[in-house]
């Protein structure tokens, strides 16, 4: 096992302090009714999702290169700047790296805020009008079927947040953690019920947690089918919940 996993396996360390204007019992809350084992699931080799995030992530792959000319036209006819966003985000152990997706929001440097993680919120003015549509069809995702190839990522899992998110709700929710014992995906149980946009709502974030975990102890391959058409139905719908 490696360093991070047994540092999450013994006991959970604090990736950062973050001053929060809610109560300390909202602050403690712990998902004690969906027990993970994060060991045994950390060392779990899953022969089927390795398949399903193969074949999957290749045909995700062609998708993303036959559609790339036409978004990234619509791209740099509504906005200055790159084509693929690239932003360093968590994984699997806490593992860094570079996640993939169509740029949907202006490059103008707006200032953060120094405590709390800067997410997009529904009607964001960053976002231009193309993006929005992209948005909209989980488009602008595309292009993390390479972080599938790369095995960055899995083609169902919880989903992957950015560093300072990571660290914003880890010191928030003592079983946050436990999400870093499987691979983050492009899709999830959390994601696939609506549960998806940024948000600094404690009590929604509490029940994005519940829907990973509940995915981690149960995921299976129908499971992960069912999420996929889940997934696929919304983006036809125009149903899925983006902002």
């Amino acid at each position: 096992m490696s360093s991070t996993a047994k540092k999450y396996g013994q006991k959970r360390k604090k990736l950062r302090s973050v001053p929060l204007s809610v109560p300390n019992s909202v602050l403690n809350l712990e998902i004690n009714s969906i027990p993970i084992d994060y060991s045994r699931i950390y060392h779990e080799k899953l022969v089927w999702k390795q398949g399903l995030d193969l074949f999957f992530g290749i045909v995700g792959t062609l998708i993303f290169m036959l559609i790339y000319p036409f978004i990234a036209l619509g791209i740099k006819l509504s906005s200055n700047g790159p084509i693929i966003f690239k932003q360093e985000r968590s994984g699997f152990d806490g593992r860094i790296f570079n996640c993939y997706k169509f740029r949907t929001m202006h490059t103008e440097d707006d200032k953060k805020s120094v405590s709390k993680p800067d997410i997009t919120k529904e009607n964001d003015s960053r976002i231009f009008r193309f993006g929005q549509f992209l948005r909209k069809t989980n488009l602008d995702e595309i292009p993390q079927f390479l972080n599938v190839l790369k095995g960055d990522m899995s083609l169902v899992g919880p989903r992957t947040y950015p560093i300072r998110e990571n660290s914003y709700w880890n010191t928030t929710f003592p079983d946050f953690y436990k999400r870093f014992s499987v691979k983050p995906g492009l899709t999830g149980l959390a994601q696939a019920t609506g549960l998806r946009g940024g948000t600094l709502s404690i009590r929604q974030m509490h029940e994005r947690l519940k829907c990973d975990l509940q995915y981690i102890k149960d995921r299976s391959f129908t499971m992960d089918l069912k999420l996929i058409l889940m997934t696929l139905k919304s983006m036809i719908t125009f149903n899925t919940r983006a902002h």
